[in-house]
């Protein structure tokens, strides 16, 4: 199997090239611009395998991708690459309308022409499977739970830049026959994340004794996915989703913000003790606006379909997580002292001048 991974050097996607170049053996074109959150340390025990190649490319870049459909000839393409921090969002969205609506658009139009090319058994054989999240679904109230039929109600700039790419993607399958599929993922964890999400900036701050902040009451609920469990499920679905379906993938995990905080403390507490508990350092702080309450995914369809099921807890999960970052300081400590300190982020400030949200520049 030959495939174009986009993002391949961020969180999920590296992992997703790990595991199809070491596990699976699989011809895989890494397709990364490079940006804050991706690393290329991420992907160092795959660099110099065979099956493996790099390309520091900009999804953006319509010449750029038609080169690599060109030179790959995949039987698919995974694309994962977008800008994913809410809280970053709420600061700066116009990069998330570039690349998460923009540079899909892009894609799906290298991916038609690069179609056109093929023969039909070729043409028949081709995938494109477009990963998004479960944020485009908005709030739940308590006991509900999203499925493939829940309406979409996006409410950050970041998953409304997600929902459009979605309906970009059904759009182009129902318009022009390209043969898509999108799923929809819960919260994901594990080694190799950009310490600005809540799990690894809790482990890190507890580490250096700092504040652990958690927004409003900490009782907003999110479903956990180990980004092992997800990448498997992805390349289930690059084999056997039907062309045209949306599939949820959840690890049926969710937890309060606030448990998941005092479970990394009670992790961290029990294997590097320090002097005092390290929940005393939590502190609650303001919330972020327009902070969605609940996430709970239904992963029925994605394990009873494809017979895809979440192998690991969340106690297992978590406790293997936090000994990776104790074990993996080279890996994160540059990051934390160079790129991103733990400082809050989210915070509304005044809209940005008119002409530094211009997308493009004039020809």
């Amino acid at each position: 199997m030959k495939v174009i991974i986009t993002g391949g050097a961020g969180f999920i996607g590296s992992a997703l090239v790990r595991h199809l170049v070491r596990d699976r053996d699989w011809q895989v074109a890494n397709v990364d611009k490079l940006t804050y959150a991706a690393n290329l340390d991420s992907l160092k025990s795959v660099s110099s395998a065979p099956n493996h190649r790099f390309f520091p490319a900009d999804i953006c870049d319509a010449s750029a991708m038609d080169a690599i459909f060109a030179d790959i000839e995949p039987d698919a393409i995974i694309h994962l690459a977008a800008e994913t921090h809410v809280d970053r969002s709420i600061n700066g969205s116009a990069e998330f309308i570039t690349t998460n609506i923009l540079g899909t658009h892009v894609l799906l139009e290298s991916a038609r022409r690069y179609l056109s090319n093929l023969d039909a058994s070729a043409q028949s054989h081709f995938r494109f499977v477009h990963v998004s999240t479960d944020e485009v679904f908005g709030s739940l109230p308590p006991g509900g739970f999203f499925t493939e039929s829940t309406a979409y109600d996006p409410r950050s700039p970041y998953s409304a830049s997600k929902a459009a790419s979605d309906h970009l993607a059904s759009a182009w399958h129902a318009t022009y026959g390209l043969p898509t599929i999108t799923t929809n993922c819960s919260n994901n964890y594990g080694p190799h994340q950009f310490p600005e999400k809540l799990i690894p900036l809790v482990i890190l701050n507890a580490l250096e004794g700092k504040p652990l902040p958690v927004y409003g009451d900490g009782r907003q609920v999110r479903d956990w996915l180990h980004v092992d469990d997800h990448v498997t499920a992805l390349t289930r679905v690059v084999e056997h989703g039907r062309i045209g379906e949306t599939y949820n993938i959840g690890g049926r995990a969710p937890m309060e913000n606030i448990a998941v905080v005092e479970a990394i403390c009670k992790a961290l507490d029990t294997l590097r003790p320090a002097q005092h508990p390290r929940r005393d350092l939590i502190v609650h702080v303001e919330d972020r606006p327009g902070h969605d309450r609940r996430y709970a995914i239904d992963p029925s369809k994605i394990e009873s379909e494809l017979g895809w099921r979440a192998e690991r807890s969340f106690a297992t999960g978590i406790a293997d997580t936090v000994q990776w970052y104790l074990d993996n300081e080279s890996w994160w400590r540059p990051l934390r002292d160079g790129i991103y300190s733990g400082s809050r982020l989210g915070l509304l400030t005044p809209a940005a001048p008119v002409e530094t949200q211009r997308i493009g520049t004039a020809a």
